[in-house]
């Protein structure tokens, strides 16, 4: 069994650290607001109303102090309180007020997250620091490790996440076991700030967003336009094969289709403001799903129809706070490779093995094998019948186990229409991405009254799977970008080769080879600059071009080019013709070593 985070050692450890860091800043700002200050993935943070702004030097004494907290070794105090007695030991910070309000209420924790049941108002003191708190935490101080410690960064946060609230400074830290572990992470921090696709997409020059046209709104530059058509075309092809049909849908639809789907029942708020047209409202899509339910719903469909598969590469618009956005990964229009299935309920777990098998195959061939699943189950508030249900989850869990995909169980994880299986896969660096999403509907079948004909000449409601596989293309560029490193296999890469001519009587021969292989379908420049070789070799290297073919007068007579990868390794000198066919087999079999 996986240990939960929330019941680990190093949960508590940083939970623990956190306190500390809170007292160490309260101390030199002693005028200072807390606000929440909970664990994190590798670390922790805490959020302050402070007189100042922090600088560098202040996370340094604040660190020095922490240290200084932890040698006292002082205990970690469990206490249940009144909301009266809550409120007297925080009457000058007007935050955890607000906070024990919501408390009192029900319907939230101390950091001011929903809970279904009323929660104990309970309070951790440590030496002279005391927070709203349930834990857990250390014994004592001194078991953080001084030297695994570490203050990270400063940002601004908004109160409970609301720009109408007031901005606080975030202070992020980490702590770790051991001196090592600390070592370790930091070293990783290093590595993945090499790989930050930001960074990589300003260098290789793979796609911008401009202020001109709006945050959140991505221009695909051509050599990213390229690596995002290759994919399309792979994605395209793989899906011809294997029984889909692709289709093409509107970027808006009536306000009434929305009504009828529930989006602007639940989820209004990400959607934009409607377009006016003729008297009528129009919505940007912020899904596929109602399009493809309607071109199902365009002929009568009899059981011999199923199962149905449609897909599309539509482009979508949801709002999302600007605080949120981040590069690629977080964006306001993106384009989804969205797939509706349309089954029997015989047929489902036979089309459940083959989507499950369909979408793992594909995540394979872009490199990523680590690759596990989550199960979410039913939720407690849910529709549709519970053996329907109980049967999908069902399909859905033997599929997992015939693929023997180690999985974990989310129970009542699942969305209010239907259960579901989240892909996840592990990058070069080892961080957890979720991609593919296998998830049943039973909602919009109902919604929009869909049916087949069956053997008994009776309409019966067919079963309806969600499917994205790379989830949207933005957010896939911008993992693979972080996964590669920017140095894109060979099948993908938006050059695949540089020729390089040492003088200008090469030229003409270096023309002749550009030819020869762009006709042989491969992706190549000719790089006549005037520079000299090993410049240019550097920068094709920067570049993170898969080959370098440098051409002298050695290869002009043997018609030969002398071959280089982006890693350093030299192959030699090679016929045009054996350059050509290792680079073709290498995209054909889609080699991502």
């Amino acid at each position: 069994m996986v240990e939960k985070y929330e019941e680990s050692r190093l949960y508590r450890l940083r939970h623990s650290a956190a306190h500390v860091m809170a007292q160490a800043v309260l101390e030199k700002f002693p005028e200072g607001k807390v606000a929440i200050g909970p664990p994190v993935e590798d670390g922790f943070y805490y959020d302050f109303d402070l007189p100042r702004p922090l600088t560098p030097e202040d996370l340094e004494e604040i660190e020095a102090r922490m240290r200084e907290i932890i040698k006292a070794n002082e205990p970690f105090i469990y206490e249940e309180v009144s909301a009266d007695q809550a409120r007297e030991i925080f009457k000058d910070q007007p935050y955890k007020l607000e906070l024990i309000d919501g408390l009192e209420e029900g319907g939230v924790d101390e950091h001011g997250n929903p809970v279904d049941e009323k929660p104990v108002i309970s309070i951790y003191k440590s030496d002279t620091f005391v927070d709203l708190c349930r834990g857990p935490h250390l014994e004592t101080t001194g078991q953080i490790n001084p030297k695994a410690i570490k203050l990270m960064s400063v940002a601004g946060a908004y109160w409970r996440g609301d720009e109408h609230n007031p901005m606080l400074q975030r202070i992020y830290g980490t702590a770790w076991l051991s001196p090592q572990d600390l070592k370790q992470y930091l070293q990783f921090l290093e590595e993945a700030k090499k790989r930050d696709h930001r960074k990589l997409g300003r260098e290789l020059d793979l796609y911008s967003i401009s202020d001109a046209v709006g945050s959140g709104l991505v221009l695909w530059h051509p050599k990213g336009a390229m690596i995002r058509h290759l994919s399309e075309r792979f994605w395209e092809d793989e899906h011809l094969k294997n029984g889909y049909d692709l289709v093409y849908t509107p970027h808006i639809g009536k306000a009434d289709l929305w009504k009828t789907s529930g989006h602007l029942d639940f989820y209004a708020e990400n959607m934009y403001s409607p377009i006016e047209i003729e008297n009528q409202q129009y919505y940007l899509k912020p899904m596929n799903c109602p399009f493809h339910i309607e071109i199902y719903k365009s002929d009568i469909r009899s059981y011999r129809d199923l199962p149905l598969r449609y897909a599309e590469m539509g482009t979508v618009y949801r709002y999302e706070r600007s605080g949120v956005l981040h590069g690629l990964m977080r964006v306001r229009g993106f384009t989804q490779d969205d797939a509706h299935h349309f089954c029997t309920p015989g047929q489902m777990p036979e089309e459940i093995d083959f989507v499950l098998s369909f979408s793992l195959n594909f995540l394979r061939s872009f490199g990523f094998n680590e690759i596990s699943a989550y199960l979410s189950t039913r939720p407690e508030k849910a529709v549709g019948d519970p053996e329907r249900w109980q049967a999908a989850e069902a399909a859905l869990e033997a599929s997992l186990k015939r693929a023997e995909l180690p999985y974990e169980v989310d129970k009542g994880g699942g969305a209010f229409y239907g259960p579901k299986i989240d892909l996840k896969i592990k990058d070069a660096l080892g961080r957890e991405w979720q991609l593919s999403t296998i998830q049943f509907d039973f909602n919009n079948p109902e919604r929009f009254d869909m049916t087949y004909i069956e053997e008994d000449g009776q309409p019966h409601q067919p079963y309806m799977v969600h499917r994205a596989l790379m989830g949207s293309m933005e957010r896939f560029f911008g993992i693979l970008i972080e996964h590669y490193a920017g140095a894109f296999p060979l099948w993908l890469a938006p050059v695949q080769a540089v020729i390089i001519p040492i003088a200008d009587r090469h030229v003409d021969f270096a023309r002749a080879v550009t030819a020869d292989l762009k006709t042989a379908g491969l992706r190549v420049k000719l790089d006549q600059r005037s520079d000299r070789m090993n410049a240019k070799i550097r920068d094709a290297e920067k570049q993170k071009v898969p080959f370098m073919l440098v051409i002298g007068d050695r290869e002009m007579e043997n018609n030969q080019v002398d071959v280089r990868r982006r890693s350093g390794e030299r192959l030699g000198a090679l016929s045009v013709a054996d350059f050509k066919a290792l680079a073709l087999k290498d995209v054909a079999e889609k080699l991502v070593g």
